[in-house]
């Protein structure tokens, strides 16, 4: 089984209430996710506890520039976010580094699996 980690616990009421349903992540991580795989839903820190929350199913895997993000794919990041510039801010803190519109991302839909 793999999981999906979430660090930051600003996802944890999104997650727990289901609002949260795609990741972005940094770079190109499409070898690590594949669209049908059931995966863990966990919140907690690297190398540390972690707390399993949910499982879900991945819908799909895009690669793609962060200024391609859709509407979709940034509610989908964060329910409270419309614009790609508070994906950029996000992932800059999450990263601890510089991120741009050119910078490649992965998305990762998900479904709750329902047990």
């Amino acid at each position: 089984m793999y999981a999906i980690n979430f660090y930051s616990h600003i996802y944890d009421d999104q997650l727990r209430h289901r609002r949260k349903t795609a990741t972005v992540r940094l770079g190109d991580k499409s070898h690590k996710y594949r669209k049908g795989e059931i995966v863990w839903i966990t919140i907690g820190r690297k190398y540390g506890p972690r707390q399993k929350l949910f499982t879900a199913i991945i819908d799909s895997v895009e690669v793609k520039p962060i200024d391609d993000l859709s509407p979709r794919d940034i509610e989908r990041e964060n329910p409270e976010f419309r614009r790609v510039d508070e994906v950029v801010h996000l992932l800059g803190q999450i990263y601890n580094r510089t991120v741009t519109l050119q910078d490649t991302v992965t998305v990762v839909h998900f479904s709750d699996v329902t047990e």
